[in-house]
């Protein structure tokens, strides 16, 4: 009986999912979202699909809200990226880009600015790797402002739609794979989250 139960037990994994969904569903998630979202932009690593996603999961009805407070503040914590790059780059730039071993990838980032131009904030805003480096790296290249909101606007509404999107349409086919394969599911979200930092160096 002892092993039987022990075997019911939830994992940590679905311990910090059941947790994580509760919060998503609170009066307060969308304000948490905005937050995130506007420093993942700028400074912080975690994804915003950290909490939309169960957020969506949670409240359906309002994917498209959800999607359009991720873009808002994801164009809102580009500009704060942009002011470092351009104004405070030996204060706050370097040190957010030490953090991420981007040394490199930062003068290859500038140099690709000054060839693709929008294109290029187009392209990596859409991949796994760490937007706050396209945001710093274009005020650093002095990248025109309206261009830059636009491109943002642009790929980041493009992301963040197509993620509530699918799960508005798909939410509970997705959510109960998510339930019943999440060490699964978690390993995949890891595996995309620092093949981003692998990509740096390939840029």
């Amino acid at each position: 009986m002892q092993n039987a139960s022990s075997h019911s037990r939830p994992s940590w994994f679905q311990r910090l999912y059941t947790r994580v969904c509760a919060h998503a569903a609170s009066p307060h998630a969308p304000a948490w979202l905005a937050f995130l979202t506007f420093c993942e932009a700028s400074f912080f690593p975690l994804p915003p699909e950290t909490l939309l996603i169960p957020m969506v999961l949670a409240r359906r009805e309002y994917a498209w809200r959800y999607a359009f407070i991720c873009t808002v503040f994801s164009v809102f914590g580009g500009l704060l990226g942009w002011l470092i790059g351009a104004m405070l780059l030996d204060l706050i730039a370097r040190p957010i880009v030490h953090f991420y071993h981007a040394e490199h990838t930062l003068i290859s980032l500038q140099e690709k600015f000054r060839q693709w131009g929008i294109w290029f904030i187009l392209l990596k805003g859409l991949t796994p790797i760490p937007f706050k480096l396209v945001t710093i790296a274009s005020g650093m290249a002095h990248f025109a402002l309206l261009p830059f909101i636009i491109a943002c606007t642009v790929t980041r509404g493009l992301r963040f739609f197509l993620v509530a999107g699918l799960l508005k349409q798909f939410g509970p086919s997705i959510k109960k794979f998510i339930e019943t394969r999440l060490p699964l599911v978690m390993g995949a979200a890891a595996i995309v989250f620092i093949s981003g930092f692998l990509l740096l160096h390939y840029l």
